[in-house]
């Protein structure tokens, strides 16, 4: 299967795409575990802070009971210590347990039936020992063996072995709830973990055939380009061969066109000539046989001929200097480029300064930025340029300061200059027409045959350049002139 650039964006974008998903489901279940997981370590705290502050209420509540026993027995004032210090801890121990278990009502109504309990278990057991303080020993020895305080104990322990239970099945439940979320973030991972490998699997695949398909086209190129120079010699010889046909041509076309057009102006030059003798008997017949001559006769002597002459004497004239244009272009087509290195900014200045006296009849200035020093044919370019800033020059507009700005600089391996100026601007529609043959846009209101920018561009081509043109009406225009920084020596030129 050929892989194709469209196709190869569209299947790594959805891999990538698919990837991130995955990551993206892989790290928010992570996150969900890891608060699950500290929510229950904060329970699991809870849960042993419970155990732990029952299990110091049910050892205050034995060791106060132990103590009591102690003393009924041997009326030590150590066991009235003890006994003493357990019940005074009593209460604090109590209410820690009451704060923890706050948030369980089943915990809160075993305490409910817990606190009577304590407070008449503690004043038994506060009794018993006043008791034997006064001399009483038997009197509550007997009282001990009597009263209700072995049966409020142990419901006492049968309350809080309750209430400890409870809080291990808590914890069960808690692990359980814990242990289920581990599975689940194990399976969540372990299906990302396959999707990361399915996607990078599939990545790697549809590389791999890209690569392949690359590589075959790389091949299949290097053939090409291997017969490619030889291809390009042969095409730029014929095209040479084709170019040195028309030019010679155009040259033979208009070298012919040259002889008719000179016969033409010399018998329009006789014509002329003949006018005044012709003007001259017109008059003598008109003033002694007026009847002889008629009004067609009269005007075609005084009128039709000298307009005639004139339009004959006038295409002439357009023609001869068509015909002497397309004579230079042969010529200059027909001329060997012979390269040289080039300060730009010095052959700038020495054409603004052919046109100083110019510039200084219209109140025009020609500002010339440092240019880049290349290397190309002199006579070419200054063709062009002379071209382009007389252009500039030609075109201001009458009334408006004219300002024309010439600059340039480097773009990697090509220079490019800018003449910008001020003046009527271009329509844009009109932006390639102007570098068309014998075609001018605009006003035409100054001299021209429409071959001055057709010859600049014709010149940018053979050497390597393009021209661009960039204008709107009454806005000036900017003709960019972008050619290579070394010009390469032509080969088989004749």
């Amino acid at each position: 299967m050929t892989i194709t650039d469209r196709l190869f964006n569209r299947l790594v974008l959805g891999a990538v795409a698919i990837g991130f998903a995955a990551l993206i489901l892989a790290g928010i279940m992570v996150f969900a575990s890891i608060q699950q997981n500290q929510e229950f370590n904060r329970l699991v705290d809870h849960t042993y802070q419970v155990r732990a502050a029952l299990f110091e209420y049910r050892i205050l509540i034995e060791r106060a009971e132990a103590a009591r026993r102690g003393y009924l027995l041997k009326p030590d004032q150590r066991y009235r210590q003890v006994f003493e210090e357990a019940a005074a801890g009593l209460p604090a121990a109590q209410q820690r347990v009451v704060t923890l278990t706050a948030d369980n009502p089943q915990q809160q109504a075993r305490l409910a039936l817990l606190e009577p309990l304590s407070l008449a278990q503690v004043e038994l057991m506060r009794t018993s020992a006043a008791m034997v303080a006064r001399g009483q020993q038997i009197g509550a020895i007997g009282r001990f063996r009597n009263d209700n305080n072995l049966d409020n104990l142990q419901a006492m322990r049968g309350l809080l072995t309750e209430m400890t239970e409870h809080e291990l099945g808590l914890l069960k439940a808690r692990s359980g709830r814990q242990e289920a979320g581990v599975i689940t973030l194990r399976w969540v991972l372990g299906v990302t973990g396959i999707l990361l490998l399915l996607v990078a699997g599939g990545s790697v695949f549809v590389i791999f055939q890209y690569t392949r398909d690359l590589t075959a086209s790389r091949k299949s190129l290097s053939r090409l380009n291997a017969h490619l120079e030889d291809a390009v010699d042969e095409r730029t010889v014929d095209l040479r061969r084709a170019n040195d046909e028309i030019q010679r041509f155009a040259y033979i076309v208009s070298h012919d066109l040259r002889s008719p057009l000179v016969n033409i102006m010399g018998f329009t030059a006789e014509l002329e000539a003949a006018r005044e003798p012709l003007g001259q008997l017109v008059d003598r017949v008109e003033a002694a046989h007026p009847e002889l001559l008629t009004d067609d006769a009269r005007d075609a002597v005084r009128t039709d001929l000298p307009e005639a002459t004139g339009f004959i004497r006038a295409s002439t004239q357009k023609m001869d200097r068509l015909i002497n244009a397309i004579l230079r272009l042969s010529r200059e087509g027909r001329r060997v480029l012979t390269p040289e290195p080039l300060d730009m900014t010095a052959l700038v200045e020495d054409i603004a300064g052919t046109l100083k006296h110019r510039t200084e009849e219209l109140g025009a200035t020609i500002s010339i930025q440092p240019l880049p020093t290349i290397t190309s044919d002199r006579v070419a370019i200054e063709q062009i340029l002379s071209n382009l800033i007389e252009n500039a020059v030609k075109y201001l507009k009458p009334g408006r300061p004219g300002r024309i700005h010439v600059r340039g600089r480097m773009e990697g391996p090509r220079a490019v200059f800018e003449i910008e100026d001020n003046g009527r601007g271009i329509d844009p529609r009109d932006h390639e027409r102007v570098f068309d043959l014998f075609r001018r846009a605009g006003a035409q209101d100054q001299p021209g045959e429409g071959i001055g920018l057709a010859h600049v561009r014709a010149l940018a081509y053979r050497l390597g350049g393009i021209i661009s043109c960039d204008s709107a009406l009454d806005q000036g225009a900017t003709f960019r002139l972008s050619l290579p920084s070394v010009t390469i020596p032509e080969r088989g030129a004749t």
